[in-house]
């Protein structure tokens, strides 16, 4: 009894590191993401083979059995990853964090600490808990939107100026929605001072006509703030532009990664009461 008392008290210090290994290296990366936009790679250089060490070390003294289901944990959420990535939904760090919570908590860890809402851990938790992780994350990230769109009608409703002006009026109404719940109309000054906030929108300087951007990126940003300085300064349009802080999604994650741990999957929760 005393036995199996110390070996199911090891394996709890195992998977409790591994929690606490995860949650450090990812608060301190949504952390550098949010003040400097960027996350070095020896946070993941770091981590990656500390949690490679400690979840082998769990399975191969008491569970080995388990072994090819981390490699296919790790190797589906690596797919995802990199697909995420190559589609330009994820950013280099936010792959790389999936990756290494694969390396650390394939698994649900529910068999020692069972979340709190015990019917919410899900059959793709138990084998690939690295998803779950990333499902809980959308539905913060998506949250965020609520907030953008409020944001959005208040700045309608205050300044007294259209969503979407001139050119824009033209844009479909898929891209009028992903650029009012991911960000809003600031004047181009905000772009000038705070290099973290991309434009969402571009102008053609012959023309003055405008097109939304629907996946900012950091390459080409100043060109586009000069471009649309200049029509504004030349009176082509007016001096209010689409823009996104571009909030990291390592803190989504990382919130993601908490939640799961405490309360499960919370799209299983929401699909099963719907169905229920």
């Amino acid at each position: 009894m005393k036995g199996e008392d110390g070996t199911q008290t090891l394996q709890a210090i195992l998977i409790t590191s591994k929690i606490a290994l995860s949650l450090g290296f990812l608060v301190y990366a949504s952390w550098s993401d949010y003040k400097t936009r960027e996350v070095s790679n020896r946070v993941w250089a770091y981590y990656a083979p500390i949690a490679l060490a400690l979840s082998l070390a769990e399975l191969l003294l008491f569970d080995v059995s388990m072994l090819p289901f981390m490699g296919l944990s790790f190797g589906l959420t690596t797919a995802f990853a990199l697909l995420l990535f190559f589609s330009g939904s994820f950013g280099g760090a936010d792959s790389k964090a999936l990756m290494c919570i694969a390396l650390a908590l394939p698994f649900s860890t529910n068999a020692l600490f069972p979340p709190i809402l015990g019917a919410s851990v899900s059959p793709i938790a138990e084998y690939v808990f690295p998803l779950t992780i990333f499902s809980n994350s959308v539905l913060f990230a998506a949250a965020s939107g609520i907030y953008m769109i409020l944001r959005n009608l208040v700045w309608h409703k205050r300044v007294g100026k259209k969503m979407f002006e001139g050119s824009l009026s033209k844009e479909s109404i898929g891209k009028k929605i992903l650029v009012m719940v991911t960000g809003y109309r600031v004047k181009v000054d905000v772009l000038k001072a705070k290099w973290h906030v991309y434009p969402m929108e571009d102008v053609e300087e012959a023309s003055g006509s405008r097109k939304l951007v629907i996946v900012p990126k950091e390459e080409g940003r100043d060109k586009i703030v000069e471009r649309l300085s200049n029509a504004i300064d030349a009176k082509a349009i007016d001096g209010y532009v689409w823009a996104t802080p571009g909030l990291p999604m390592l803190i989504f994650v990382t919130l993601g990664l908490v939640v799961a741990l405490f309360f499960g999957d919370l799209v299983w929760l929401l699909v099963s009461a719907v169905l229920a």
